[in-house]
């Protein structure tokens, strides 16, 4: 039996849950203090690198692409014609890297409030940097909560909340004041996409966002759920919410072209994703 308190192991441990997620690591490569949390980069055995952030696993270089691509495609697959997007948080830029694979896309907004993270990422996984030169790109290192307070009334298209967990820094990424914000900013037709954690260990959590959501005014909601295996009990989820109307069919010909492109998006794993099951339809 290995010794996952040993030098050798990254754990996660989360008393909340009952539950902890180890990857085996050769050592630490980085560890910096930023103004607003601890980062911490690891070379692993089988899964490159791993960034930490707060004791928390963030991305590793093996299997970010679950997240990246189903934070950004089932949602700009589902808008008419997506063209102006921003992303809130998301400083590794995978996110930003997958909104800008969409031709229709005319300008993609990254607002992280952390620049260290993005340095470690160009750093570490250039891979998901690998965009943010595109002309159509702007990065901005500040706060988000103030960015959607101050944006244009319905001046967006999709707005993407690529945050980590409701704590810290990212607590306010989670009421109703910023649902509202978010709301305003964006067009009839628009689309927010938050992540929404676990739907095995935070259903009470999607719920209440969920409600949230409804109750600025949001029309329709769709949780969607996928794997992410770093992450703690190894399934995901995130939330798009629906300014008016409903979701309706996505733009299935454009997601089959695109999706060529992807490591796990395509039309059958959109449609996969929408279907939730009994467990989770149960609790909200």
């Amino acid at each position: 039996m290995s010794d996952f308190a040993s030098p050798y192991w990254f754990t996660e441990q989360c008393d909340k849950t009952g539950s902890a997620f180890s990857l085996r690591v050769k050592n630490k490569i980085v560890e910096k203090q930023s103004q607003f949390q601890k980062i911490e980069i690891y070379q692993t055995t089988d899964f490159g690198y791993l960034m930490v952030l707060d004791g928390c696993t963030m991305v590793s270089s093996r299997e970010n692409f679950f997240y990246h691509e189903m934070m950004s495609h089932p949602a700009l697959f589902t808008h008419p014609k997506p063209q102006n997007v921003v992303v809130i948080g998301g400083g590794d830029c995978g996110t930003l890297k997958e909104v800008l694979k969409h031709t229709s896309v005319e300008a993609a907004t990254q607002i992280d409030i952390d620049e260290l993270v993005t340095d470690m990422a160009k750093r570490y996984f250039p891979e998901l940097c690998e965009s943010n030169q595109d002309p159509r790109a702007q990065i901005i290192f500040g706060d988000g909560i103030k960015f959607m307070h101050d944006a244009l009334p319905e001046s967006l298209d999709i707005i993407i909340v690529d945050s980590t967990d409701p704590v810290g820094p990212s607590e306010g990424l989670y009421d109703y004041a910023f649902y509202q914000s978010c709301l305003n900013a964006l067009k009839p037709d628009g689309i927010l996409v938050q992540q929404s954690e676990s739907p095995i260990l935070h259903q009470k959590l999607i719920k209440e966002m969920r409600e949230a959501m409804l109750e600025v005014g949001f029309s329709n909601l769709q949780t969607i759920i996928f794997p992410q295996p770093i992450y703690p009990s190894g399934l995901w989820s995130c939330t798009l919410a629906k300014k008016q109307g409903d979701f309706g069919e996505f733009r299935h010909k454009d997601a089959a072209e695109m999706s060529n492109n992807c490591e796990y998006y395509s039309p059958v794993v959109h449609q996969a994703a929408m279907r939730l099951p009994n467990f989770l339809k149960k609790s909200l």
